[in-house]
């Protein structure tokens, strides 16, 4: 018991610091646009945020990996695979990106369409598309990370974000600040991030003792990886994975913007409310990386008790960290408070801030769980969760009590910790009771076995 747990939380140590650098590394560049001297309002930021769902296919489409790579990784007779796995999935995703990126090219006519203002429209278009310069890379940057995890490599990521942070804080104040870019300098600091963000990892990754010693890079494979059959058991598991980050994702954008019309002080408290939630998600989120991987191994080497041991230790230890984080965030209520100036704000904040202490242990469930669910390889049930609990019920409960009962931003929220509890307790009991890890082992031996005959060398076995 004291090693699968030590296991979990030393894996996901080193992924709690990675995201929460992640975040501020995606959210300085808003910092900078509110402090550059050039008219430019909150309304920009509101809908380059809405940008930030696009980013679900590298984040939910690099879940595949958690599925194949781990599997892989234990399971397959050639190590050389999850290297192709991690090829695939590169390029597979750049595909799958060419809508967004076109979405983001074109969005001046379509913002127009909805509304909004013509310069408006115009600044966040040209901000899109510089940032799509970036897009590749990070999406590359984004698989790789998954491809070391895989293998149990954690910390090199991190350590990767911690360099480029400061690189990007400084291009950021350079270009925003001092040359005639302004807006458009943050998406060109944010794209150079990304790129170099990718090339320190491949570095990194040359250079590590334990990758060359686990032997996995089997070099540029294209047949391989641009194997029909492979790439649709790719994408059947990439797909479901960017669903189920992209409806979590848009369902709290869609809050921020029914914040909006509430009106400026509700948005206020929001802002404070979703950093707060944001830096507390990096615990669950580590758990689920961790929990993802774990599992996936223990498939792949066809320990279904193991595997069943680690899936609900990760549940236990979500419960536990989150009980603790519900009970730091009430009694640290008022130190949050103290960095927001406007008192009515303050007031609002302390309001909703018991409802975001309330869902703690549920998101702790629906990380972890959701992390045992990517490395069974079953992520369409983590998107029909978050499908059914946000859209058919959260969302227009929250949007109802808030304007039709007039409970405003608390209305709003209820609905968010009615989501989290159904999407936490459906996966937590899909892994305890709706599991057959007999059968889960048997789909990853198949897995392998596929991969093994598409490749064409399982006749010389």
């Amino acid at each position: 018991m004291s090693s699968s747990t030590e296991t979990l939380s030393g894996e996901g140590s080193p992924l709690l610091a990675r995201r929460e650098s992640s975040i501020t590394h995606e959210a300085f560049p808003e910092v900078e646009i509110c402090r550059q001297p050039v008219g430019v309002t909150f309304e920009v930021i509101a809908l380059l945020k809405h940008s930030y769902p696009g980013w679900s296919v590298a984040l939910g489409g690099t879940t595949a990996l958690d599925t194949l790579g781990s599997q892989a990784f234990t399971g397959s007779k050639h190590s050389t695979d999850l290297s192709i796995h991690f090829q695939r999935c590169v390029v597979l995703l750049w595909i799958t990106f060419i809508p967004v990126g076109i979405f983001w090219a074109n969005s001046e006519t379509i913002l127009l369409a909805l509304g909004q203002d013509k310069s408006l429209s115009h600044d966040t278009q040209c901000y899109l598309r510089i940032l799509l310069l970036g897009a590749p890379g990070y999406i590359a940057f984004e698989s790789l990370k998954k491809y070391l995890q895989c293998q149990g490599i954690m910390t090199m990521s991190t350590i990767v974000l911690a360099i480029v942070f400061p690189f990007n804080l400084f291009l950021n104040i350079t270009f925003v600040h001092y040359t005639p870019l302004r807006l458009w300098g943050s998406a060109v600091a944010v794209s150079v991030s990304y790129w170099l963000a990718f090339v320190l990892l491949v570095l990194f990754t040359i250079y590590s003792p334990t990758h060359a010693q686990n032997k996995t890079w089997g070099g540029l494979q294209l047949r391989a990886v641009f194997d029909g059959r492979s790439c649709i058991t790719f994408m059947k598991l990439a797909l479901p994975g960017i669903l189920m980050v992209g409806t979590e994702w848009a369902a709290f954008e869609i809050v921020a913007l029914a914040a909006g019309r509430l009106g400026p002080l509700a948005l206020a408290a929001q802002s404070v409310i979703m950093t707060t939630d944001q830096i507390l998600n990096t615990i669950p989120f580590g758990i689920g990386v961790a929990a993802s991987v774990r599992v996936g191994n223990l498939i792949g080497s066809r320990d279904p008790a193991g595997a069943k041991f680690a899936g609900h230790m990760s549940a236990f230890l979500s419960v536990i960290t989150g009980f603790v984080v519900m009970v730091v965030l009430i009694l640290s209520k008022d130190v949050i408070n103290s960095e927001v100036d406007e008192e009515e704000v303050v007031r609002l904040v302390s309001k909703v801030m018991p409802l975001v202490a309330s869902f703690q242990i549920a998101d702790g469930l629906a990380g972890s769980c959701g992390g045992v669910l990517r490395g069974q390889g079953r992520q369409h049930l983590g998107a029909l969760f978050n499908i059914i609990a946000y859209y058919v019920l959260a969302l227009p409960m929250g949007i109802c009590l808030a304007f039709r009962y007039d409970l405003g931003l608390e209305g709003l929220w209820i609905g968010q910790v009615v989501a989290l509890f159904i999407v936490g307790l459906g996966e937590y009991t899909v892994v305890w009771f709706g599991t057959d890890w007999e059968k889960e082992v048997q789909k990853g031996i198949d897995r392998n076995a596929r991969e093994a005959v598409n490749q064409g060398y399982a006749m010389f076995e």
